[in-house]
């Protein structure tokens, strides 16, 4: 990875969230718009970059790489949750918050900024790794994520658990993991679609870095500066999580694996800020999520630094 590149993307990144930031202080863009854009990310725009990917004229990877592939998120993760029980001890973060941490060590923003920046930064061949991480980040945040978060608001006693059984099946039927199946799927099919759909989902997908900065920066205008910057554990677990945890991951793997794009898009997914559907799920089972939102909010603007840090450790 080119360290100019990386900055060149964050700069322009960090425009964006001032130009979400200058638009809801102006009144032209506001709470329940940005709350639309959400939806319009999560299922349009995000799915369409992820199955444009499949469609690029590039050189495909074998069955093998994909295999190592997946084989490495799912490594990647199994040690975010690991981490993610040992950081709150370390940082003696209060045992009421420890769910707030977790959630925030182990999902990272790979949809709205890994997308985007992955393909500006590493070229749309890295989108079909791109698109087994957030395969396996949908499988967790819908099974771990959500019953970690369950079990928080049953402890503050605001969760009714439904009547019946919930099938579990269902939850798994969202456009992040349809798409990402899709995407793997049409690649390895190698097949040939018309100039129209193609050219559609590009000009779809193009909208996706701009929706998603301007939602970041709607969120980061409506909390004051004391909400985002007055906690020092947060810059602690900043620090740790998106700077130690990707290059010490990102190292042991290189031990093993020898693919430079696999590793490359591995150590840009670690480095990304929290992702918004921890907090968006803490909405809906109505749990306390001041600590994730204000997590949110500062590893996003922290990783402007933090993540060109990082490809500069792994370069």
């Amino acid at each position: 990875m080119s360290i100019s590149i990386v900055l060149e993307q964050m700069i322009i990144i960090f425009i964006l969230i001032l130009l979400g930031i200058f638009l809801f202080r102006k009144k032209m863009l506001g709470e329940s718009t940005a709350r639309q854009l959400s939806g319009l990310i999560v299922n349009i725009t995000n799915p369409a970059v992820l199955l444009c990917s499949a469609f690029d004229d590039v050189p495909k990877v074998s069955m093998k790489e994909l295999g190592i592939g997946i084989l490495v998120f799912m490594l990647a993760y199994a040690f975010l949750i690991l981490a993610a029980y040992l950081i709150p001890l370390l940082l003696r973060i209060p045992k009421r918050e420890h769910y707030s941490y977790r959630m925030l060590t182990i999902f990272g923003n790979v949809g709205f900024i890994g997308i985007p920046l992955a393909s500006a930064v590493l070229g749309s061949g890295s989108l079909i790794f791109v698109s087994l991480c957030n395969l396996v980040f949908n499988i967790l945040i819908y099974t771990y994520g959500l019953s970690s978060l369950k079990k928080a608001a049953i402890q503050q006693g605001v969760y009714d658990a439904p009547e019946g059984s919930e099938n579990i099946v269902t939850k798994f039927v969202n456009a992040g993991t349809v798409s990402a199946i899709l995407t793997v799927i049409f690649y390895l099919g190698n097949f040939k679609v018309p100039v129209i759909l193609s050219s559609f989902l590009s000009y779809v997908g193009r909208a996706t870095t701009l929706l998603s900065m301007l939602v970041l920066g709607v969120s980061i205008a409506q909390m004051t500066p004391k909400d985002i910057f007055s906690h020092p554990k947060l810059y602690l677990f900043t620090l740790i999580r998106q700077i130690l945890i990707p290059v010490v991951i990102t190292l042991l793997l290189g031990l093993f694996i020898r693919n430079p794009l696999i590793l490359n898009t591995c150590a840009l997914m670690l480095a990304m800020p929290a992702a918004n559907m921890p907090l968006m799920l803490s909405k809906q089972l109505n749990v306390d999520e001041a600590t994730i939102s204000q997590g949110i909010i500062l590893t996003t603007i922290l990783s402007l630094v933090t993540i060109p840090l990082v490809t500069l450790f792994i370069s």
